[in-house]
């Protein structure tokens, strides 16, 4: 069956992209479907429907920026400082460059279909799942419950406080990472201070 081709699905996520990237992400399915030059129907037939579209592209995307994003929270031998501000840095610096496509996914595919929003939710929960793991097996929160309720604050803080700052570019992206590199670092030097007077 045509929809289980990999190849003929990437090159259709690969014209949604550039539809998303030039018309914005209000695009209409009629003109991902005219970039691929095919009819909506054939379109969705290849994904299922309209919410397995989203959902392949939050696979896509998704799943890449937290590629990038684990080489930098995982790097051993760096402080918290520095690891924070690079992974918090890379953040801000795909979704700016991914605008269109960004507000395609956390804005409009979430809010049209609750499949999709569930689905967004899982993945970013993965990352801090990760992120937790992280904390815990190096030590930098012992308590590994902690270190989950860390990881997810962090990841979660991060993930709205770029949204924010993507509506407000008159904010210098630097004071937006070293801001939230403060309440990372204040959280869990805090925590292991009270720690070490138990």
């Amino acid at each position: 069956m045509s929809g289980r081709d990999p190849d003929r699905r990437r090159s259709l996520l690969e014209a949604a992209d550039r539809a998303i990237l030039r018309d914005g992400p209000e695009v209409s399915m009629a003109a991902i479907a005219a970039e691929a030059g095919i009819t909506k129907p054939i379109l969705y037939r290849h994904f299922g429907d309209k919410s397995g579209l989203y959902q392949a592209l939050a696979d896509r995307h998704v799943r890449t920026v937290i590629a990038q994003l684990r080489p930098a929270f995982t790097e051993r031998g760096a402080d918290l400082r520095a690891r924070a501000r690079l992974t918090i840095a890379v953040y801000l610096d795909l979704i700016s460059a991914n605008l269109n496509l960004y507000r395609f996914l956390f804005h409009r595919a979430s809010a049209e279909d609750t499949r999709i929003r569930s689905h967004m939710t899982s993945l970013v929960r993965s990352l801090g799942e990760e992120l937790g793991g992280v904390l815990a097996a190096e030590r930098v929160v012992p308590d590994p419950v902690r270190a989950q309720v860390l990881g997810h604050a962090f990841v979660g803080m991060v993930q709205t406080t770029g949204d924010w700052w993507l509506d407000h570019p008159e904010v210098d992206r630097d004071e937006v990472v070293e801001g939230l590199v403060d309440v990372i670092v204040a959280a869990i030097g805090q925590r292991s201070r009270t720690a070490g007077r138990t």
